[in-house]
């Protein structure tokens, strides 16, 4: 795996999430670069997993912006202890997903091992704490959004991998060779096409107001 930044101390982290609060899209991209190898860590529980090792770094990546966005820092906890839950159940919801477009599952069944060779099951994924509830209107307010950006902003092939790449119109998340093998580019061009839709939609929020008011700044 690449090498990453070292994390924030917690003095750091207190800034940067603050800064954050005040609407700071810098400060929200440093928590989230500083925590990565958080990522990578409790990616190598997933080893023995049919997948890709930088396929779920993306997913567990995914799982870690949440957690940034979401996180709530008056509850006396670091960031770390909240994100590591967050990127864990990321990455058992993608991998329930995957399951789920094959056949229909219980919720004993296995969905594959961690690094001790315990079973992940998929009632492992249930289990999770009442949602905060101010954490749940801005999440809601950010899905509303993106939802309405994703076509305004989006189009031709655009449109087309970010559809197929995060499981939109009710269908199955793809892996990014799988996007690549279905419409017959390379990989990195998927990639490369999917990075550059993330940016646009990224910019897109700037100058809106979020869920409670807060002008979001440009990133």
């Amino acid at each position: 795996m690449k090498a990453f930044l070292p994390p924030l101390t917690q003095q750091e982290e207190k800034e940067y999430v603050t800064r954050m609060k005040g609407g700071s899209l810098e400060a929200r991209h440093v928590l989230v670069e500083r925590n990565m190898r958080l990522v990578a860590h409790i990616v190598k529980k997933y080893q023995n997993v049919d997948e890709e090792t930088e396929e779920l770094i993306s997913i567990g990546t995914i799982g870690l912006i949440k957690a940034v966005a979401t996180f709530n820092d008056e509850r006396g906890s670091r960031l770390a202890t909240y994100a590591a839950r967050c990127i864990d159940n990321e990455l058992l919801m993608y991998l329930r997903s995957k399951r789920k477009s094959a056949k229909e599952v219980s919720l004993y069944e296995p969905v594959g091992t961690d690094k001790e060779g315990n079973q992940i099951r998929l009632l492992d994924i249930c289990e999770c704490e009442d949602p905060d509830v101010v954490e749940e209107l801005d999440l809601r307010w950010r899905i509303k959004t993106l939802h309405e950006l994703i076509p305004q902003l989006l189009s031709g092939r655009e449109l087309q991998i970010i559809e197929m790449r995060y499981g939109l119109n009710q269908t199955a998340p793809l892996t990014q060779r799988e996007i690549a093998k279905k419409v017959g580019i390379s990989r990195s061009y998927v990639s490369r096409i999917e990075k550059r839709a993330l940016q646009r939609l990224r910019e897109g929020f700037a100058g809106r107001e979020d869920a409670f008011g807060q002008r979001i700044e440009k990133p």
